[in-house]
Protein backbone atom coordinates (compact mmCIF):
# COMPACT_ATOMS: atom_id res chain seq x y z
CA UNK A 1 0.00 0.00 0.00
CA UNK A 2 2.00 2.99 -1.37
CA UNK A 3 1.47 6.95 -1.18
CA UNK A 4 -1.09 8.19 -3.68
CA UNK A 5 -0.38 12.00 -4.25
CA UNK A 6 -0.01 12.73 -0.77
CA UNK A 7 2.28 11.78 2.41
CA UNK A 8 0.61 11.21 5.44
CA UNK A 9 2.22 12.92 8.52
CA UNK A 10 1.42 12.03 11.96
CA UNK A 11 2.51 13.60 15.40
CA UNK A 12 4.80 12.79 17.69
CA UNK A 13 3.63 14.45 20.85
CA UNK A 14 3.79 12.53 24.61
CA UNK A 15 0.53 11.39 25.71
CA UNK A 16 0.07 13.84 29.03
CA UNK A 17 1.61 16.48 26.56
CA UNK A 18 -1.52 16.18 24.39
CA UNK A 19 -4.12 15.95 26.52
CA UNK A 20 -2.39 19.48 27.83
CA UNK A 21 -2.96 21.70 24.73
CA UNK A 22 -6.01 23.14 23.73
CA UNK A 23 -7.87 21.62 20.42
CA UNK A 24 -6.32 24.31 18.17
CA UNK A 25 -2.76 23.30 19.15
CA UNK A 26 -3.28 19.70 18.96
CA UNK A 27 -5.02 20.52 15.27
CA UNK A 28 -1.89 22.43 14.46
CA UNK A 29 0.22 20.27 15.49
CA UNK A 30 -1.26 17.18 14.03
CA UNK A 31 -1.45 19.59 10.87
CA UNK A 32 2.30 20.54 10.57
CA UNK A 33 4.49 17.52 11.68
CA UNK A 34 6.21 15.49 8.80
CA UNK A 35 7.37 12.20 11.48
CA UNK A 36 6.76 9.08 9.62
CA UNK A 37 3.37 7.75 11.02
CA UNK A 38 4.96 4.88 13.31
CA UNK A 39 7.75 2.50 11.91
CA UNK A 40 8.60 -1.37 11.98
CA UNK A 41 10.44 -3.16 14.65
CA UNK A 42 12.43 -6.59 13.85
CA UNK A 43 11.73 -8.86 15.99
CA UNK A 44 14.29 -10.75 18.03
CA UNK A 45 15.18 -14.08 17.40
CA UNK A 46 14.37 -14.01 13.59
CA UNK A 47 17.25 -11.92 12.18
CA UNK A 48 18.91 -13.52 8.88
CA UNK A 49 15.76 -15.82 8.65
CA UNK A 50 13.74 -16.87 5.78
CA UNK A 51 9.73 -16.50 6.30
CA UNK A 52 7.17 -17.49 4.25
CA UNK A 53 3.94 -17.37 7.31
CA UNK A 54 2.41 -16.28 10.04
CA UNK A 55 -0.89 -16.59 12.51
CA UNK A 56 -1.98 -15.16 15.43
CA UNK A 57 -4.09 -16.92 18.23
CA UNK A 58 -5.54 -16.65 21.63
CA UNK A 59 -2.56 -14.01 22.11
CA UNK A 60 0.32 -16.32 20.84
CA UNK A 61 2.11 -15.70 17.33
CA UNK A 62 3.20 -17.72 15.20
CA UNK A 63 6.07 -17.60 12.16
CA UNK A 64 7.02 -20.53 9.90
CA UNK A 65 10.07 -20.51 7.08
CA UNK A 66 13.00 -22.32 5.42
CA UNK A 67 14.02 -23.26 9.55
CA UNK A 68 10.84 -24.38 10.67
CA UNK A 69 8.21 -22.81 12.92
CA UNK A 70 8.63 -20.28 15.85
CA UNK A 71 6.83 -18.97 18.29
CA UNK A 72 5.91 -15.54 20.58
CA UNK A 73 4.22 -15.12 23.38
CA UNK A 74 5.07 -11.27 23.10
CA UNK A 75 3.35 -9.71 20.71
CA UNK A 76 5.83 -10.61 18.17
CA UNK A 77 8.81 -8.72 19.97
CA UNK A 78 10.81 -11.88 19.83
CA UNK A 79 10.23 -15.26 18.76
CA UNK A 80 11.77 -19.04 19.66
CA UNK A 81 12.22 -21.95 17.47
CA UNK A 82 9.28 -24.33 18.38
CA UNK A 83 9.76 -27.20 16.19
CA UNK A 84 9.67 -30.55 18.73
CA UNK A 85 8.10 -32.71 16.15
CA UNK A 86 7.36 -30.64 13.24
CA UNK A 87 9.50 -30.13 9.90
CA UNK A 88 12.84 -28.07 10.76
CA UNK A 89 14.89 -28.99 7.75
CA UNK A 90 12.24 -27.89 5.06
CA UNK A 91 9.72 -24.92 5.01
CA UNK A 92 6.70 -24.38 7.05
CA UNK A 93 4.19 -22.57 4.29
CA UNK A 94 1.36 -21.88 5.93
CA UNK A 95 -0.82 -22.04 9.70
CA UNK A 96 -4.41 -22.65 10.18
CA UNK A 97 -6.42 -23.31 13.76
CA UNK A 98 -9.08 -24.29 14.94
CA UNK A 99 -10.59 -24.25 18.85
CA UNK A 100 -8.40 -27.02 19.87
CA UNK A 101 -5.53 -27.03 17.52
CA UNK A 102 -2.45 -25.35 15.41
CA UNK A 103 -2.05 -26.78 12.29
CA UNK A 104 1.35 -26.49 10.07
CA UNK A 105 1.38 -27.35 6.62
CA UNK A 106 4.89 -28.00 5.21
CA UNK A 107 7.58 -29.46 2.73
CA UNK A 108 7.16 -32.97 4.75
CA UNK A 109 3.22 -32.52 4.92
CA UNK A 110 0.60 -31.68 7.87
CA UNK A 111 1.47 -31.23 11.73
CA UNK A 112 -0.62 -30.12 14.31
CA UNK A 113 -0.44 -28.64 17.71
CA UNK A 114 -2.97 -29.40 21.00
CA UNK A 115 -0.20 -27.41 22.88
CA UNK A 116 -0.47 -24.13 21.19
CA UNK A 117 2.68 -24.65 19.51
CA UNK A 118 5.04 -26.36 21.89
CA UNK A 119 4.73 -29.51 20.48
CA UNK A 120 3.76 -31.23 17.14
CA UNK A 121 2.54 -34.48 16.07
CA UNK A 122 2.65 -35.53 11.99
CA UNK A 123 -0.65 -35.33 10.49
CA UNK A 124 -0.61 -36.60 7.06
CA UNK A 125 -2.25 -39.75 6.31
CA UNK A 126 -4.35 -39.85 2.68
CA UNK A 127 -1.80 -36.80 1.12
CA UNK A 128 -0.16 -38.17 -1.98
CA UNK A 129 2.30 -35.56 -1.40
CA UNK A 130 3.83 -34.68 1.65
CA UNK A 131 4.69 -31.16 -0.48
CA UNK A 132 2.30 -28.35 0.85
CA UNK A 133 1.60 -24.58 -0.05
CA UNK A 134 -1.16 -23.87 2.52
CA UNK A 135 -3.50 -24.53 4.31
CA UNK A 136 -7.26 -23.21 5.77
CA UNK A 137 -9.97 -24.15 8.38
CA UNK A 138 -13.00 -23.33 6.92
CA UNK A 139 -16.53 -24.47 8.88
CA UNK A 140 -15.56 -28.24 10.28
CA UNK A 141 -13.42 -28.27 7.41
CA UNK A 142 -9.50 -28.63 7.08
CA UNK A 143 -7.76 -27.95 3.41
CA UNK A 144 -4.63 -28.27 2.45
CA UNK A 145 -3.01 -27.47 -1.37
CA UNK A 146 0.03 -28.30 -3.01
CA UNK A 147 1.83 -29.42 -5.98
CA UNK A 148 -1.17 -32.39 -6.72
CA UNK A 149 -3.99 -30.76 -6.32
CA UNK A 150 -6.27 -29.47 -3.45
CA UNK A 151 -6.80 -32.25 -0.24
CA UNK A 152 -9.88 -32.15 3.07
CA UNK A 153 -9.86 -33.53 6.09
CA UNK A 154 -12.83 -33.52 8.29
CA UNK A 155 -11.47 -34.71 11.41
CA UNK A 156 -9.24 -32.45 11.98
CA UNK A 157 -6.04 -33.74 9.82
CA UNK A 158 -6.41 -37.50 11.00
CA UNK A 159 -7.02 -38.57 7.76
CA UNK A 160 -7.36 -36.69 4.27
CA UNK A 161 -9.21 -37.65 0.96
CA UNK A 162 -8.27 -35.96 -2.31
CA UNK A 163 -10.48 -32.76 -3.08
CA UNK A 164 -9.98 -31.89 -6.29
CA UNK A 165 -7.22 -30.42 -9.14
CA UNK A 166 -5.26 -33.13 -9.15
CA UNK A 167 -2.11 -32.80 -10.58
CA UNK A 168 -2.47 -29.14 -10.61
CA UNK A 169 0.10 -26.68 -8.53
CA UNK A 170 -1.84 -25.01 -6.20
CA UNK A 171 -0.73 -22.27 -4.21
CA UNK A 172 -2.97 -21.10 -1.92
CA UNK A 173 -6.27 -20.78 -0.24
CA UNK A 174 -9.08 -18.54 0.73
CA UNK A 175 -13.11 -19.39 1.40
CA UNK A 176 -16.00 -16.24 1.37
CA UNK A 177 -18.86 -18.31 3.71
CA UNK A 178 -18.76 -21.74 2.08
CA UNK A 179 -17.42 -20.44 -0.76
CA UNK A 180 -13.65 -22.50 -1.64
CA UNK A 181 -11.01 -20.45 -4.15
CA UNK A 182 -7.91 -21.30 -4.81
CA UNK A 183 -5.09 -19.75 -6.88
CA UNK A 184 -2.55 -22.00 -9.01
CA UNK A 185 0.63 -21.72 -10.75
CA UNK A 186 -0.45 -20.61 -14.64
CA UNK A 187 -3.79 -22.17 -14.63
CA UNK A 188 -5.30 -18.91 -12.88
CA UNK A 189 -7.82 -18.93 -9.65
CA UNK A 190 -10.78 -21.74 -9.64
CA UNK A 191 -14.01 -21.81 -7.26
CA UNK A 192 -15.64 -24.47 -5.80
CA UNK A 193 -19.03 -24.66 -3.71
CA UNK A 194 -19.25 -28.02 -2.68
CA UNK A 195 -16.21 -28.36 -0.58
CA UNK A 196 -14.15 -29.61 -3.73
CA UNK A 197 -16.05 -31.99 -5.33
CA UNK A 198 -15.83 -29.87 -8.20
CA UNK A 199 -14.02 -26.55 -9.69
CA UNK A 200 -14.78 -23.58 -11.86
CA UNK A 201 -12.18 -21.43 -13.37
CA UNK A 202 -13.00 -17.82 -12.52
CA UNK A 203 -10.39 -16.05 -14.16
CA UNK A 204 -12.27 -13.16 -16.20
CA UNK A 205 -10.34 -9.80 -15.70
CA UNK A 206 -7.17 -11.89 -15.14
CA UNK A 207 -3.78 -11.09 -16.55
CA UNK A 208 -1.85 -12.54 -14.60
CA UNK A 209 -1.66 -17.06 -14.39
CA UNK A 210 -0.42 -17.92 -11.31
CA UNK A 211 -1.27 -16.71 -7.63
CA UNK A 212 0.67 -16.74 -4.58
CA UNK A 213 -1.75 -15.11 -2.53
CA UNK A 214 -5.34 -14.91 -2.20
CA UNK A 215 -7.55 -12.90 0.81
CA UNK A 216 -10.97 -12.95 1.57
CA UNK A 217 -12.35 -9.43 2.89
CA UNK A 218 -16.18 -9.90 3.87
CA UNK A 219 -17.29 -10.72 0.48
CA UNK A 220 -14.34 -9.37 -1.24
CA UNK A 221 -11.36 -11.17 -2.52
CA UNK A 222 -7.85 -10.35 -3.39
CA UNK A 223 -5.37 -11.90 -5.08
CA UNK A 224 -1.65 -11.57 -6.02
CA UNK A 225 -0.31 -12.10 -9.06
CA UNK A 226 2.64 -12.79 -10.56
CA UNK A 227 5.83 -10.58 -11.64
CA UNK A 228 4.57 -7.65 -14.49
CA UNK A 229 1.23 -7.66 -12.70
CA UNK A 230 0.32 -7.09 -9.28
CA UNK A 231 -2.95 -7.12 -6.87
CA UNK A 232 -6.48 -7.83 -8.28
CA UNK A 233 -9.85 -7.98 -6.65
CA UNK A 234 -13.02 -8.95 -7.03
CA UNK A 235 -16.33 -8.01 -5.47
CA UNK A 236 -18.22 -10.78 -6.98
CA UNK A 237 -17.10 -14.23 -5.85
CA UNK A 238 -14.18 -14.56 -8.60
CA UNK A 239 -16.79 -13.69 -11.74
CA UNK A 240 -14.64 -10.72 -12.74
CA UNK A 241 -11.77 -9.50 -11.15
CA UNK A 242 -9.86 -6.09 -11.59
CA UNK A 243 -6.44 -4.98 -11.37
CA UNK A 244 -5.59 -2.30 -8.98
CA UNK A 245 -3.85 0.59 -8.83
CA UNK A 246 -4.06 3.70 -6.67
CA UNK A 247 -1.13 3.59 -5.82
CA UNK A 248 0.57 -0.33 -5.86
CA UNK A 249 3.22 -0.84 -8.11
CA UNK A 250 3.74 -3.35 -10.35
CA UNK A 251 5.45 -6.66 -9.31
CA UNK A 252 4.31 -9.69 -7.81
CA UNK A 253 2.68 -10.21 -4.25
CA UNK A 254 2.92 -12.97 -1.97
CA UNK A 255 0.65 -12.18 1.47
CA UNK A 256 -2.73 -10.24 2.30
CA UNK A 257 -3.64 -9.47 5.96
CA UNK A 258 -7.07 -8.26 7.17
CA UNK A 259 -8.79 -6.96 10.64
CA UNK A 260 -12.06 -6.37 8.72
CA UNK A 261 -11.48 -2.89 8.38
CA UNK A 262 -7.49 -2.14 6.54
CA UNK A 263 -6.47 -4.72 3.82
CA UNK A 264 -2.91 -5.17 3.95
CA UNK A 265 -0.45 -6.39 0.61
CA UNK A 266 2.82 -7.57 0.47
CA UNK A 267 5.08 -7.18 -2.60
CA UNK A 268 7.90 -9.00 -3.00
CA UNK A 269 9.90 -6.32 -3.94
CA UNK A 270 8.62 -3.31 -2.78
CA UNK A 271 7.40 -3.96 0.82
CA UNK A 272 3.84 -3.05 2.54
CA UNK A 273 1.47 -1.20 1.47
CA UNK A 274 -2.01 -0.49 3.19
CA UNK A 275 -6.10 0.57 2.31
CA UNK A 276 -8.78 1.91 4.16
CA UNK A 277 -11.30 2.22 1.63
CA UNK A 278 -11.18 -1.43 -0.02
CA UNK A 279 -8.86 -1.42 -2.37
CA UNK A 280 -9.47 1.75 -4.16
CA UNK A 281 -5.73 3.73 -2.89
CA UNK A 282 -2.85 2.61 -1.28
CA UNK A 283 -0.22 3.66 0.82
CA UNK A 284 3.17 2.23 1.40
CA UNK A 285 4.36 1.80 4.91
CA UNK A 286 7.68 0.49 4.87
CA UNK A 287 10.08 2.50 7.38
CA UNK A 288 12.45 0.45 9.31
CA UNK A 289 11.63 -2.42 7.25
CA UNK A 290 14.86 -3.75 5.86
CA UNK A 291 13.79 -6.59 3.59
CA UNK A 292 10.56 -5.40 0.90
CA UNK A 293 10.09 -8.89 -0.28
CA UNK A 294 7.30 -10.19 2.09
CA UNK A 295 5.77 -13.18 2.46
CA UNK A 296 3.18 -13.27 4.48
CA UNK A 297 1.42 -10.89 6.58
CA UNK A 298 -0.83 -11.24 9.73
CA UNK A 299 -3.09 -8.59 12.31
CA UNK A 300 -3.60 -9.95 15.70
CA UNK A 301 -4.27 -8.22 18.61
CA UNK A 302 -3.42 -4.59 16.86
CA UNK A 303 0.16 -5.77 15.50
CA UNK A 304 0.52 -6.22 12.02
CA UNK A 305 3.83 -8.49 11.34
CA UNK A 306 5.09 -9.12 8.28
CA UNK A 307 7.62 -12.60 7.03
CA UNK A 308 10.60 -11.41 5.01
CA UNK A 309 12.42 -12.89 2.49
CA UNK A 310 15.81 -12.64 4.50
CA UNK A 311 15.46 -10.59 7.41
CA UNK A 312 12.33 -12.43 9.60
CA UNK A 313 9.68 -11.03 11.15
CA UNK A 314 9.23 -7.74 11.84
CA UNK A 315 6.03 -5.58 13.71
CA UNK A 316 4.05 -2.86 13.27
CA UNK A 317 1.40 -1.37 15.75
CA UNK A 318 -2.18 -0.41 13.47
CA UNK A 319 -2.86 2.37 15.82
CA UNK A 320 0.31 4.01 14.20
CA UNK A 321 -1.96 4.51 11.08
CA UNK A 322 -4.82 6.19 12.92
CA UNK A 323 -3.56 8.17 16.09
CA UNK A 324 -3.40 11.59 14.88
CA UNK A 325 -2.04 12.96 18.35
CA UNK A 326 0.64 10.68 19.01
CA UNK A 327 -0.76 9.66 22.41
CA UNK A 328 -1.58 5.99 21.13
CA UNK A 329 -5.29 6.01 21.65
CA UNK A 330 -7.78 6.74 19.16
CA UNK A 331 -10.35 9.16 20.96
CA UNK A 332 -11.34 12.51 21.38
CA UNK A 333 -9.07 14.38 20.73
CA UNK A 334 -8.27 12.46 17.29
CA UNK A 335 -11.69 13.59 16.38
CA UNK A 336 -10.99 16.78 17.16
CA UNK A 337 -8.56 16.80 14.63
CA UNK A 338 -10.37 15.09 11.84
CA UNK A 339 -12.78 17.84 12.16
CA UNK A 340 -10.52 20.82 12.22
CA UNK A 341 -9.50 19.66 9.00
CA UNK A 342 -13.02 18.85 7.26
CA UNK A 343 -13.18 19.36 3.75
CA UNK A 344 -10.33 19.76 1.27
CA UNK A 345 -7.41 19.13 3.06
CA UNK A 346 -3.22 18.54 1.00
CA UNK A 347 -1.31 16.09 2.73
CA UNK A 348 -3.38 15.54 6.14
CA UNK A 349 -3.26 12.95 8.28
CA UNK A 350 -6.96 12.58 8.65
CA UNK A 351 -6.95 11.81 4.87
CA UNK A 352 -6.87 8.07 5.86
CA UNK A 353 -8.38 6.82 2.23
CA UNK A 354 -5.84 9.65 0.48
CA UNK A 355 -8.91 11.17 -1.87
CA UNK A 356 -7.12 14.78 -0.65
CA UNK A 357 -10.69 15.28 0.97
CA UNK A 358 -11.38 14.90 5.10
CA UNK A 359 -14.78 13.66 4.96
CA UNK A 360 -17.50 10.93 6.06
CA UNK A 361 -15.19 7.82 5.14
CA UNK A 362 -12.31 9.11 7.20
CA UNK A 363 -14.53 9.73 9.72
CA UNK A 364 -15.69 5.87 9.84
CA UNK A 365 -12.26 4.84 9.56
CA UNK A 366 -11.39 6.59 13.10
CA UNK A 367 -14.63 5.83 14.61
CA UNK A 368 -14.22 1.96 13.79
CA UNK A 369 -10.71 2.21 15.98
CA UNK A 370 -12.02 4.62 18.60
CA UNK A 371 -11.29 3.42 22.25
CA UNK A 372 -8.29 1.49 21.18
CA UNK A 373 -4.63 1.77 22.61
CA UNK A 374 -1.46 0.28 21.90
Amino acid sequence: MRYIGFARTCSSLPRCAARALSAAAVIAVAMTTTQACGQWQASAGTSGLNMQSLLGRNGVNFAGGASGAYRSTNDAASFTASNSGNDAVGPTRGFAQDRNYVYTCTSQGVFRSADNGLTWISRSNGLSSLLTSGIMQVQSHLFVVGPVGVFRSDNQGDTWTAAGLAGTDVRCITAIGSTLFVGTSNLGIYRSTDWGASWTATSGGLSSTSFRAIEAKGTTLFAGGQIGTGVFRSTDLGASWTLLGGGLPVGSYRGFATDGRIIVAGSFTAGVFYSVDNGNRWTAINTGLTDLSIFDLEIHQGTLTAATNTQGVFRFKLLNLIDLDGDRCVGASDLTVLLGSWGPCVNCPADYDGDGVIGASDLAVLLSYWGQCG
